[in-house]
């Protein structure tokens, strides 16, 4: 542990204005939950063509059945770690205007979070294909697939799948917070998702200072990154607060 950049990054939120969080996929690692890509990633161990939307709309049975064997029965075990309460109780102390998470995985609002800008939307709800109206998974019991809406539409995860789009309202309040930020907490991603990626260089070019919290460097490491602070986000976020209590 880097006491000196954890201290350094403490008086930056400290003295910050607007502190804005982005989280990826390294968040959740310490909750259970692997990340897509990479060794151990995800897609070495299963074909993503059941995440397109066209195989979803042609095989949505087939579809579902992988869904429910990774977001539900497997992610859905999962609980927030330290990373994620350690970002809630900043934000509860004042010190934390939202977060943008690329995660689906509803993690930092189980810790307690409460703006939380979902790039990629979340697993929690159901959307339908025909009418878009949305109802919570709990609703529905996922042994019988595929759900159905009421109009008689395919219900999918709430969650963008390839070959769609970000949903509009999100991405434009994920690059409002990151152009009005005056620091930039860069937690567990890699920088390597389109669009999400961009949305930290917009932070950057608008004046924010850059604090990166990863086990290794990431694509940002050495363009935008003015403070690396290399490790695990539980035990870096958990040292940030308590430096934070201690200061205040």
């Amino acid at each position: 542990m880097d006491k000196e950049k954890i201290a350094k990054t403490t008086d930056l939120i400290l003295s910050s204005s607007k502190v804005v969080a982005f989280t990826g996929a390294g968040i959740s690692v310490e909750s259970g939950i692997p990340p897509f890509r990479g060794e151990n990633g995800l897609w070495s161990k299963y074909d993503p063509v059941f995440l397109d939307i066209d195989y979803f709309n042609t095989y949505p049975k087939k579809s579902w059945q992988m869904i429910k064997k990774i977001f539900y029965d497997f992610f859905g075990k999962a609980k927030p770690n330290a990373a994620h309460f350690a970002l809630a109780e900043i934000e509860k102390m004042g010190f934390l205007s939202s977060i943008i998470t690329q995660n689906i995985d509803n993690l930092h609002q189980q810790a307690g979070s409460e703006r939380v800008y979902e790039f990629h939307g979340n697993s929690r709800e159901l959307i339908c294909v025909n009418c878009g109206k949305i109802y919570s998974v709990k609703s529905f019991d996922l042994d019988n697939l595929p759900p159905f809406c009421e109009c008689g539409g395919v219900l999918k995860p709430n969650f963008v799948f390839f070959s769609e789009a970000i949903p509009e309202y999100v991405f434009a309040k994920s690059v409002e917070d990151a152009k009005s930020a005056d620091l930039f907490l860069l937690i567990g991603t890699t920088g390597e998702i389109m669009p999400a990626s961009l949305i930290p260089y917009r932070a950057k070019e608008n004046g924010a200072k850059i604090v990166e919290i990863n086990v290794q460097s990431s694509n940002y490491t050495n363009t935008i990154t003015d403070i690396f602070i290399p490790g695990k986000a539980t035990e870096s976020m958990t040292e940030l607060v308590s430096e934070i209590k201690r200061k205040i």
